[in-house]
């Protein structure tokens, strides 16, 4: 998943440069600028020990190229990320506008996200909640088994039947399988809809436009590359069968007005616009992935509210993938309950990376709680082992996001005005609290 900053690092390297780095990589300075160049500096430095740490980079080539020459060691990287801390909040100290302020604080709390990651890759324990803290900005809630018990009493009476529940609802949800050689048009639709209704709301570069590609063996459904100049590379696994309701849901989490949208909008409103040079890379473990996932996630309906989602993907979708529609208010009664249950993953992930449970436990809980395939379930710990805490983005963020952009009994258009500019800022959690 994570390999394509390695790749864009190893193809500028120079050969023959040693590791040892220049005693300043970077000229010093004490303005805002350039102490976002050295910044940069350091988390391109990081790409080099956590092939997964950066997402995308797409500013200046000098910053990265000083970052291949010199190969600095996490400790390096560490004593450095320290010390520009403090000429940041130096910098806090005597800044009178409100945008520079939260300037300096975004950098500050991206470099403690970076020490964070620094103490994981060497091994210290962290706690998961206080992991998260630390590199989201958040917590989540705590359920125990008898919040989801409850919620599965009310799927087993909505579903009926007997038998083991788990199987009951893979079964039901089997018959709402995308055929494979339909994937394609059917994504295809589903993106353009997306895009139309963000389009109605947000305008976008003239230039913005996507690639879409289906691939296999990673840890994740669908995964959204950014390029830079409002270009992004939209992958989709095809490991395990997709149900017709994943379309919208990845077209709009990945692209419009997900991540797509979020990247190019960042782009432009602080990197062209503003000169915030540190927002031309996106680094995957810092409080930017809350507002990411949670208002990829929180788009969704946004983009398709009330029963539009539905009666588009039944008149539309459903069609394209040859799908029988007749049990199709069943199948979104039942995904209606599913959803009460998304915190059963971060249950699993909490215990299991806390080291409360093994693998083959994790798996269960993830089965009996989150009523998914063993399959599927064993997937997602693979998903715990490489992102860690990551997972309270999805969930915690799209709860967090949506009390923000819905305080107030906000209307529609309100509601599009103010996700707009969640995605053209640089928010974080503590914003959105």
């Amino acid at each position: 998943m994570k390999y394509r900053i390695s790749v864009l690092l190893l193809s500028t390297f120079v050969a023959g440069c040693g590791p040892e780095a220049p005693s300043e990589p970077l000229a010093p300075a004490s303005d805002l600028g350039s102490l976002a160049r050295n910044y940069l500096f350091l988390e391109l430095s990081m790409a080099w020990h956590d092939n997964g740490h950066v997402d995308a980079y797409f500013g200046p080539e000098d910053i990265r190229d000083a970052a291949n020459q010199a190969q600095i060691s996490m400790d390096e990287i560490d004593s450095r990320a320290k010390d520009l801390t403090a000429k940041l909040q130096d910098n806090s100290a005597i800044a009178t506008d409100l945008s520079e302020n939260a300037r300096i604080d975004g950098l500050v709390r991206r470099l403690g996200a970076l020490r964070t990651r620094i103490a994981l890759k060497r091994g210290d324990s962290i706690p998961f909640d206080e992991e998260s803290e630390r590199l989201f900005g958040a917590a989540a809630p705590d359920h125990d088994a008898s919040y989801f018990q409850a919620i599965l009493d009310d799927i087993d009476d909505q579903l009926g039947g007997e038998g083991v529940l788990s199987e009951r609802v893979s079964e039901f949800q089997s018959r709402f399988a995308i055929p494979q050689e339909k994937l394609a048009s059917v994504f295809d639709a589903a993106i353009t809809e997306c895009r139309r209704r963000t389009l109605l709301h947000i305008d976008l570069p003239e230039n913005e436009s996507f690639s879409i590609e289906y691939v296999n063996d990673k840890p994740w459904s669908g995964y959204n590359w950014y390029q830079g100049n409002a270009q992004s590379v939209i992958q989709v696994n095809t490991d395990l069968p997709i149900f017709v309701d994943r379309a919208i849901d990845l077209g709009c989490h990945e692209g419009y007005p997900g991540h797509h949208t979020f990247n190019a909008l960042l782009e432009k409103n602080l990197v062209k616009d503003n000169d915030w040079v540190e927002f031309s890379l996106y680094p995957l473990f810092s409080p930017q992935s809350l507002i990411a996932e949670g208002s990829g996630n929180y788009g969704i309906d946004l983009a398709f509210p009330g029963d539009e989602r539905i009666e588009f993907e039944k008149s539309v979708l459903f069609p394209l993938a040859g799908l029988d529609a007749a049990d199709a208010d069943r199948y979104y009664e039942l995904l209606a309950l599913l959803a009460k249950l998304n915190y059963a993953g971060n249950e699993a992930a909490r215990d299991y990376l806390n080291g409360n449970i093994d693998r083959n436990q994790a798996v269960k809980w993830l089965v009996d709680y989150s009523l998914t395939t063993p399959d599927r379930a064993r997937q997602r710990t693979t998903f715990f082992d490489a992102y860690r805490s990551y997972v309270i983005n999805y969930n915690l963020g799209q709860d967090l996001v949506r009390q923000y952009v819905e305080r107030d009994a906000a209307d529609m258009a309100e509601r599009w005005d103010r996700f707009e500019k969640l995605l053209s800022s640089p928010m974080t959690a503590a914003d959105l609290k």
